[in-house]
Protein backbone atom coordinates (compact mmCIF):
# COMPACT_ATOMS: atom_id res chain seq x y z
CA UNK A 1 0.00 0.00 0.00
CA UNK A 2 1.74 3.18 -1.11
CA UNK A 3 2.76 6.27 1.17
CA UNK A 4 0.54 9.58 0.63
CA UNK A 5 3.29 12.58 1.31
CA UNK A 6 2.83 14.78 3.68
CA UNK A 7 2.51 18.66 2.83
CA UNK A 8 5.59 18.99 5.09
CA UNK A 9 7.84 16.55 2.70
CA UNK A 10 6.79 18.90 -0.32
CA UNK A 11 9.51 21.34 -1.94
CA UNK A 12 7.88 24.24 -2.91
CA UNK A 13 7.61 24.97 -6.82
CA UNK A 14 9.56 28.33 -7.42
CA UNK A 15 7.51 29.71 -10.14
CA UNK A 16 10.43 32.58 -11.02
CA UNK A 17 13.31 30.08 -11.46
CA UNK A 18 14.94 31.16 -14.46
CA UNK A 19 15.09 34.65 -13.02
CA UNK A 20 16.88 32.79 -9.71
CA UNK A 21 19.14 30.87 -11.62
CA UNK A 22 20.18 33.95 -13.47
CA UNK A 23 20.76 35.79 -10.35
CA UNK A 24 23.04 33.27 -8.81
CA UNK A 25 25.03 33.27 -12.20
CA UNK A 26 25.17 37.31 -11.73
CA UNK A 27 26.50 36.86 -7.94
CA UNK A 28 28.96 34.45 -9.31
CA UNK A 29 30.04 36.53 -11.80
CA UNK A 30 30.42 39.48 -9.22
CA UNK A 31 32.79 37.65 -7.27
CA UNK A 32 34.57 36.11 -9.74
CA UNK A 33 34.99 39.63 -11.29
CA UNK A 34 35.97 41.20 -7.96
CA UNK A 35 39.15 37.99 -7.66
CA UNK A 36 40.25 39.15 -10.83
CA UNK A 37 40.00 43.27 -10.11
CA UNK A 38 42.06 42.34 -7.12
CA UNK A 39 44.66 40.31 -8.72
CA UNK A 40 45.23 43.19 -10.88
CA UNK A 41 45.56 45.58 -8.09
CA UNK A 42 48.82 46.85 -6.70
CA UNK A 43 49.16 46.25 -3.03
CA UNK A 44 48.70 49.60 -1.68
CA UNK A 45 45.58 50.06 -3.63
CA UNK A 46 44.55 46.70 -2.47
CA UNK A 47 44.89 47.60 0.78
CA UNK A 48 43.23 50.85 0.50
CA UNK A 49 40.47 48.81 -1.26
CA UNK A 50 40.52 46.49 1.67
CA UNK A 51 39.98 48.97 4.28
CA UNK A 52 37.02 50.53 2.53
CA UNK A 53 35.53 47.01 2.40
CA UNK A 54 33.69 48.35 -0.58
CA UNK A 55 33.08 46.51 -3.99
CA UNK A 56 33.18 47.57 -7.72
CA UNK A 57 29.54 48.03 -9.01
CA UNK A 58 29.07 45.65 -12.00
CA UNK A 59 26.28 46.55 -14.22
CA UNK A 60 23.52 44.08 -15.78
CA UNK A 61 24.54 44.22 -19.66
CA UNK A 62 28.40 43.59 -17.85
CA UNK A 63 27.04 41.12 -16.33
CA UNK A 64 25.32 39.34 -19.18
CA UNK A 65 28.65 39.89 -21.69
CA UNK A 66 31.31 38.34 -19.04
CA UNK A 67 28.85 35.39 -18.67
CA UNK A 68 28.56 35.12 -22.56
CA UNK A 69 32.48 35.29 -22.99
CA UNK A 70 32.63 32.59 -20.56
CA UNK A 71 30.44 30.04 -22.28
CA UNK A 72 32.24 31.22 -25.66
CA UNK A 73 35.92 30.00 -23.88
CA UNK A 74 34.11 26.50 -23.66
CA UNK A 75 36.09 23.97 -25.05
CA UNK A 76 34.25 22.38 -28.72
CA UNK A 77 33.66 19.24 -28.65
CA UNK A 78 36.18 17.12 -31.00
CA UNK A 79 34.87 13.96 -32.58
CA UNK A 80 36.81 10.71 -34.05
CA UNK A 81 35.76 11.66 -37.17
CA UNK A 82 37.20 15.15 -36.65
CA UNK A 83 40.74 13.46 -36.33
CA UNK A 84 40.33 11.07 -39.33
CA UNK A 85 39.54 13.97 -41.62
CA UNK A 86 42.24 14.91 -43.58
CA UNK A 87 43.56 18.45 -43.65
CA UNK A 88 45.17 20.61 -46.63
CA UNK A 89 49.04 21.69 -45.26
CA UNK A 90 49.23 25.70 -45.05
CA UNK A 91 52.76 25.59 -47.00
CA UNK A 92 54.24 22.85 -49.31
CA UNK A 93 57.84 25.04 -49.19
CA UNK A 94 60.13 24.78 -45.95
CA UNK A 95 62.10 27.89 -46.82
CA UNK A 96 59.35 30.59 -46.15
CA UNK A 97 59.14 33.21 -49.49
CA UNK A 98 61.14 36.98 -48.40
CA UNK A 99 59.14 40.28 -48.53
CA UNK A 100 60.65 42.17 -51.62
CA UNK A 101 59.31 45.65 -52.82
CA UNK A 102 59.43 44.52 -56.50
CA UNK A 103 56.13 42.94 -57.94
CA UNK A 104 57.36 40.13 -59.69
CA UNK A 105 60.73 38.23 -59.80
CA UNK A 106 62.55 36.85 -62.67
CA UNK A 107 65.55 34.74 -62.91
CA UNK A 108 67.61 34.31 -66.13
CA UNK A 109 67.81 30.65 -67.34
CA UNK A 110 72.09 31.03 -67.12
CA UNK A 111 71.41 31.62 -63.71
CA UNK A 112 69.47 28.76 -63.01
CA UNK A 113 72.38 26.31 -65.27
CA UNK A 114 75.01 27.82 -63.36
CA UNK A 115 73.19 26.85 -60.07
CA UNK A 116 72.46 23.02 -61.55
CA UNK A 117 76.09 22.79 -62.57
CA UNK A 118 76.79 22.84 -58.54
CA UNK A 119 74.50 20.77 -56.81
CA UNK A 120 74.97 19.81 -53.19
CA UNK A 121 73.66 16.28 -52.47
CA UNK A 122 74.63 15.78 -49.09
CA UNK A 123 77.54 13.44 -49.25
CA UNK A 124 80.18 12.72 -47.06
CA UNK A 125 82.85 13.73 -49.29
CA UNK A 126 81.64 16.82 -50.07
CA UNK A 127 82.77 20.45 -48.43
CA UNK A 128 79.34 22.40 -47.70
CA UNK A 129 81.90 25.90 -47.22
CA UNK A 130 83.34 25.20 -50.81
CA UNK A 131 79.65 24.36 -52.14
CA UNK A 132 77.82 27.88 -49.91
CA UNK A 133 81.35 30.05 -51.56
CA UNK A 134 79.84 29.26 -54.87
CA UNK A 135 76.55 29.45 -54.43
CA UNK A 136 77.04 32.70 -53.30
CA UNK A 137 79.11 33.65 -55.79
CA UNK A 138 76.76 32.63 -58.49
CA UNK A 139 74.02 34.44 -57.15
CA UNK A 140 76.20 37.79 -56.80
CA UNK A 141 76.04 37.50 -60.62
CA UNK A 142 72.39 38.78 -60.38
CA UNK A 143 71.26 42.16 -59.08
CA UNK A 144 67.42 42.87 -59.50
CA UNK A 145 66.13 45.97 -58.57
CA UNK A 146 63.68 46.07 -55.41
CA UNK A 147 65.01 42.41 -54.40
CA UNK A 148 67.96 42.30 -51.64
CA UNK A 149 70.57 39.74 -51.97
CA UNK A 150 69.74 37.46 -48.78
CA UNK A 151 66.22 37.62 -50.95
CA UNK A 152 67.62 36.10 -53.93
CA UNK A 153 69.91 33.48 -51.95
CA UNK A 154 66.92 32.11 -50.10
CA UNK A 155 64.62 31.71 -52.87
CA UNK A 156 66.56 29.66 -55.39
CA UNK A 157 68.48 28.13 -52.33
CA UNK A 158 66.12 24.77 -52.33
CA UNK A 159 67.41 24.58 -56.46
CA UNK A 160 70.76 23.74 -55.49
CA UNK A 161 70.04 21.06 -53.72
CA UNK A 162 69.40 17.52 -54.47
CA UNK A 163 68.73 13.62 -53.15
CA UNK A 164 70.01 13.53 -49.82
CA UNK A 165 70.40 17.42 -49.24
CA UNK A 166 66.95 18.05 -50.33
CA UNK A 167 65.18 15.98 -48.49
CA UNK A 168 66.78 17.51 -45.24
CA UNK A 169 65.47 20.51 -46.68
CA UNK A 170 62.03 19.18 -46.84
CA UNK A 171 62.07 17.83 -43.12
CA UNK A 172 61.86 21.20 -41.95
CA UNK A 173 58.38 22.77 -40.84
CA UNK A 174 56.78 24.82 -43.22
CA UNK A 175 57.50 27.79 -43.99
CA UNK A 176 60.74 27.66 -41.92
CA UNK A 177 63.62 28.75 -41.78
CA UNK A 178 62.36 32.71 -42.59
CA UNK A 179 66.31 34.04 -43.28
CA UNK A 180 69.19 33.37 -45.19
CA UNK A 181 71.07 33.59 -41.49
CA UNK A 182 69.05 30.65 -40.40
CA UNK A 183 69.56 28.60 -43.62
CA UNK A 184 73.30 28.74 -43.13
CA UNK A 185 73.19 27.97 -39.68
CA UNK A 186 70.83 25.09 -40.18
CA UNK A 187 72.81 24.08 -43.47
CA UNK A 188 76.38 23.96 -41.11
CA UNK A 189 75.23 22.53 -38.24
CA UNK A 190 73.78 19.40 -40.24
CA UNK A 191 76.51 18.91 -42.80
CA UNK A 192 79.47 20.16 -41.29
CA UNK A 193 78.61 19.23 -37.20
CA UNK A 194 81.21 20.21 -34.27
CA UNK A 195 83.05 16.27 -35.06
CA UNK A 196 84.51 17.47 -37.98
CA UNK A 197 85.42 20.79 -36.51
CA UNK A 198 87.24 18.60 -33.89
CA UNK A 199 88.60 16.50 -36.85
CA UNK A 200 90.04 19.24 -38.89
CA UNK A 201 92.14 20.69 -35.95
CA UNK A 202 93.95 17.89 -35.12
CA UNK A 203 94.60 17.57 -38.95
CA UNK A 204 95.82 21.18 -38.30
CA UNK A 205 97.70 21.20 -34.88
CA UNK A 206 99.39 18.21 -36.09
CA UNK A 207 100.59 18.82 -39.97
CA UNK A 208 103.86 18.16 -40.74
CA UNK A 209 106.38 18.60 -43.76
CA UNK A 210 106.50 15.19 -46.09
CA UNK A 211 110.20 14.34 -47.01
CA UNK A 212 110.15 15.17 -50.50
CA UNK A 213 108.01 18.11 -50.23
CA UNK A 214 109.02 21.39 -51.07
CA UNK A 215 108.43 24.45 -48.86
CA UNK A 216 105.85 25.95 -51.23
CA UNK A 217 104.37 22.25 -51.42
CA UNK A 218 103.84 22.34 -47.88
CA UNK A 219 102.35 25.70 -47.33
CA UNK A 220 99.71 25.05 -50.03
CA UNK A 221 98.39 21.74 -48.62
CA UNK A 222 98.59 24.29 -45.18
CA UNK A 223 96.28 26.61 -46.35
CA UNK A 224 94.20 23.54 -47.48
CA UNK A 225 93.48 22.36 -44.03
CA UNK A 226 92.65 26.57 -43.09
CA UNK A 227 90.09 26.66 -45.39
CA UNK A 228 88.70 22.87 -45.50
CA UNK A 229 88.34 23.64 -41.90
CA UNK A 230 87.46 27.80 -41.11
CA UNK A 231 86.09 27.52 -37.81
CA UNK A 232 89.52 26.39 -36.47
CA UNK A 233 89.59 29.04 -34.60
CA UNK A 234 93.58 29.65 -34.95
CA UNK A 235 94.57 33.36 -34.67
CA UNK A 236 97.06 33.77 -37.26
CA UNK A 237 99.89 34.11 -34.87
CA UNK A 238 99.26 30.35 -33.74
CA UNK A 239 98.94 28.93 -37.40
CA UNK A 240 102.38 30.41 -38.10
CA UNK A 241 103.74 28.39 -35.50
CA UNK A 242 102.03 25.35 -36.42
CA UNK A 243 103.55 25.62 -39.57
CA UNK A 244 106.55 26.43 -38.72
CA UNK A 245 106.91 23.76 -35.76
CA UNK A 246 105.70 21.11 -38.62
CA UNK A 247 108.86 21.86 -41.30
CA UNK A 248 111.87 19.66 -41.71
CA UNK A 249 114.66 20.50 -39.93
CA UNK A 250 116.58 21.63 -42.91
CA UNK A 251 113.54 23.74 -43.61
CA UNK A 252 113.47 25.54 -40.10
CA UNK A 253 117.36 25.60 -40.65
CA UNK A 254 117.15 27.41 -44.08
CA UNK A 255 114.42 30.35 -42.83
CA UNK A 256 116.54 30.83 -39.52
CA UNK A 257 120.06 31.50 -42.02
CA UNK A 258 118.04 33.94 -44.51
CA UNK A 259 117.35 36.11 -41.57
CA UNK A 260 120.52 35.69 -39.31
CA UNK A 261 118.54 34.31 -36.36
CA UNK A 262 115.69 32.41 -35.43
CA UNK A 263 112.24 32.94 -37.68
CA UNK A 264 110.36 33.40 -34.24
CA UNK A 265 111.97 36.10 -32.87
CA UNK A 266 110.29 38.00 -35.50
CA UNK A 267 106.43 39.29 -36.01
CA UNK A 268 104.05 37.43 -37.80
CA UNK A 269 103.97 39.53 -40.64
CA UNK A 270 107.27 39.40 -40.99
CA UNK A 271 107.74 35.82 -40.39
CA UNK A 272 104.48 34.81 -43.27
CA UNK A 273 106.54 37.67 -45.42
CA UNK A 274 109.75 35.62 -45.22
CA UNK A 275 107.82 32.53 -45.63
CA UNK A 276 106.12 33.65 -48.76
CA UNK A 277 109.30 34.60 -50.61
CA UNK A 278 111.37 31.28 -49.60
CA UNK A 279 108.39 29.30 -51.10
CA UNK A 280 108.12 31.51 -53.92
CA UNK A 281 112.08 31.12 -54.82
CA UNK A 282 111.66 26.92 -54.47
CA UNK A 283 114.59 26.02 -54.64
CA UNK A 284 115.94 22.57 -54.81
CA UNK A 285 118.23 23.42 -51.54
CA UNK A 286 114.68 23.09 -49.26
CA UNK A 287 114.70 19.74 -49.94
CA UNK A 288 115.88 17.40 -46.96
CA UNK A 289 119.53 16.15 -47.79
CA UNK A 290 119.69 14.06 -45.26
CA UNK A 291 116.52 12.10 -46.71
CA UNK A 292 118.31 8.88 -48.88
CA UNK A 293 115.96 7.64 -50.67
CA UNK A 294 116.10 3.76 -51.39
CA UNK A 295 116.33 2.01 -54.63
CA UNK A 296 113.05 0.73 -56.43
CA UNK A 297 112.68 -2.72 -57.91
CA UNK A 298 111.44 -3.22 -61.11
CA UNK A 299 107.89 -4.17 -59.22
CA UNK A 300 107.95 -0.35 -58.01
CA UNK A 301 108.73 1.63 -61.41
CA UNK A 302 106.53 3.52 -62.45
CA UNK A 303 105.92 4.77 -66.11
CA UNK A 304 107.53 7.80 -66.08
CA UNK A 305 110.71 5.71 -64.84
CA UNK A 306 110.81 3.07 -67.38
CA UNK A 307 110.54 5.33 -69.93
CA UNK A 308 113.67 7.55 -68.54
CA UNK A 309 115.09 3.77 -68.09
CA UNK A 310 114.73 2.89 -71.69
CA UNK A 311 115.86 6.57 -73.01
CA UNK A 312 118.97 5.96 -71.25
CA UNK A 313 119.63 2.47 -72.75
CA UNK A 314 119.07 3.95 -76.66
CA UNK A 315 121.46 6.74 -75.40
CA UNK A 316 124.26 3.90 -74.54
CA UNK A 317 123.02 1.67 -77.64
CA UNK A 318 123.29 4.52 -79.84
CA UNK A 319 126.56 6.32 -78.20
CA UNK A 320 127.89 2.93 -78.58
CA UNK A 321 127.14 2.53 -82.48
CA UNK A 322 128.17 5.55 -83.32
CA UNK A 323 131.77 5.10 -81.53
CA UNK A 324 132.20 1.76 -83.71
CA UNK A 325 130.76 4.03 -87.18
CA UNK A 326 133.41 6.32 -86.03
CA UNK A 327 136.52 3.80 -86.02
CA UNK A 328 135.20 2.24 -89.72
CA UNK A 329 137.54 4.68 -91.57
CA UNK A 330 140.27 3.97 -89.48
CA UNK A 331 139.93 -0.21 -89.69
CA UNK A 332 139.50 0.03 -93.03
CA UNK A 333 142.57 2.37 -93.92
CA UNK A 334 144.93 -0.03 -91.89
CA UNK A 335 143.48 -3.60 -93.92
CA UNK A 336 144.50 -1.74 -97.17
CA UNK A 337 147.72 -0.95 -95.94
CA UNK A 338 148.60 -4.19 -94.90
CA UNK A 339 147.23 -5.74 -98.19
CA UNK A 340 149.32 -3.16 -100.11
CA UNK A 341 152.25 -4.09 -98.12
CA UNK A 342 152.07 -8.20 -99.03
CA UNK A 343 151.86 -7.34 -102.34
Amino acid sequence: MQRRSTVDDLIPIDLEINATCRKRNSERIKFFLQDLEAAATPKEETRSFEASSSFPIVGNSHIEHVEDAIMAKEPRRVTLEDYSSSTVPQFFTSIAQPEVQAQTITYPPSLMQLIQNSLFHGLPNEDPYAYLATYIEICNTIRLAGVPADAIRLSLFSFSLAREAKRWLRSFKGNNPKSWDEVVEEFLKKYFPESKTAKGKAAISSFHQFPDELLSEALERFRGLLRKTPTHGFLEPIQINIFIDGLRTQSKHLLDASIGGKIKMKTPDEAMDLIKSMAASDIAILRDQAHIPTKKSLLELTSQDALLVQNMLLSKQLKTLTETLSKLPTQLHSAQTSHSSIL
